[in-house]
């Protein structure tokens, strides 16, 4: 199950690859934070999230994604996305964010799932806490795509331990 948490890169241009081609899984580190969010900020609209999560790939990929709590979409998920991180001191982690993955009920479906428009994008976020101890603090993102859309997070642990799974990643289990 984590290594379908991770959104797969997808948007249609040379640097990256299809959107609907099924991608291989490469999720390494899964970790699930209980807590709330006082912003969410999504091109214009405001929500409140269900759940916020950091995924980190075999290839260096991170994701801070955040379900959100929208009545006309139950598969509403964002995630601020980036390949440049920095430790700056052991409670201090820093994510350059390249892209916004945007998901939603509507989107085209690979083995089931929900496939998301990547959106080019700058900006970052800042997580206060360190997964090796369990705790996380909080969580702030910022970001703009080149349609001069804005995104924002600001999420507060609620104070429980952050749940950490490493993941192996390998070839699927399941066979057609």
């Amino acid at each position: 199950m984590a290594q379908t948490a991770a959104p797969p890169p997808a948007v249609g241009d040379a640097n990256i690859p299809d959107e609907l081609n099924p991608q291989e899984p490469d999720t390494d580190l899964f970790v699930l934070i209980s807590g709330k969010c006082s912003t969410l900020k999504v091109a214009g609209g405001n929500f409140a999230c269900r759940t916020v999560a950091y995924v980190h790939s075999a290839h260096g990929r991170a994701y801070f994604t955040i379900a959100l709590d929208d009545p006309a979409d139950s598969s509403h998920i964002i995630s601020f996305s980036g390949m440049a991180a920095q430790r700056s001191n052991e409670n201090l982690y820093q994510l350059t964010i390249d892209r916004m993955l945007l998901n939603s009920a509507n989107r085209p479906k690979v083995d089931g799932l929900p496939v998301p428009v990547v959106e080019r994008s700058t900006g970052s976020c800042t997580q206060v806490g360190n997964f090796a101890t369990g705790i996380v603090s909080s969580i702030a993102c910022k970001a703009s795509d080149q349609k001069g859309r804005f995104y924002e997070l600001q999420f507060a642990s609620d104070g429980q331990p952050a749940v950490v799974r490493r993941v192996n990643p390998g070839p699927p289990t399941i066979r057609h």
